[in-house]
């Protein structure tokens, strides 16, 4: 698929694989990043620097602002969703598909895209839009929720670049995707 940008996916997961419980909630997450002390964002405000556009999913879209938390000032946003009216947030701009969004980041002159939300990241990764992924691991297992990864047509082989241990012995490790 042509595209003028990159994508990059830096994400939380407990060590099985998980990125929120079934109901969307990330206690277990947030919970144990602030007792380690996760005031540095643990490259976070780096990574968002390094981005003009974050692509989000309804799903995830909806959990940022029912969270009340609104992190992304200054940047592009789109949301992919079927469902989401246009014209329901200003600080958004609502996507009906993939192809739609692809035109609307070359038509913005996109450079660098921050993909967040399982559904989406899937979605780019079987598309082949993304070059980075950087998932910081979680010292917890949580047993079932909504998966980082699902399906794939092919194997996606990735090249390890870095891997740091963090406080409170969260593992954030870094790789390229082929």
């Amino acid at each position: 698929m042509d595209r003028s940008f990159t994508a990059s996916v830096f994400i939380g997961t407990s060590v099985d694989g998980f990125i929120a419980r079934a109901d969307g909630d990330l206690g277990w997450l947030i919970s144990r990043g602030e007792a380690a002390g996760g005031g540095d964002g643990y490259g976070y405000p780096e990574f968002m620097s390094s981005v003009d556009t974050v692509v989000l999913g309804r799903a995830t879209y909806e959990a940022v602002t029912a969270s009340g938390w609104w992190q992304y000032d200054g940047k592009n946003v789109a949301v992919i969703s079927s469902r989401l009216p246009a014209g329901t947030d200003p600080r958004i701009t609502v996507y009906r598909d993939l192809d739609q969004l692809i035109a609307g980041l070359a038509d913005r002159g996109t450079k660098s895209v921050y993909v967040d939300g399982g559904q989406t990241i899937q979605t780019f990764l079987r598309a082949g839009l993304v070059q980075q992924i950087t998932i910081t691991q979680v010292p917890v297992l949580i047993g079932s929720g909504l998966p980082l990864f699902g399906p794939l047509d092919a194997d996606i082989s990735l090249t390890h670049l870095s891997t740091k241990v963090l406080k409170a012995g969260l593992v954030q490790t870094t790789y390229s995707v082929e």
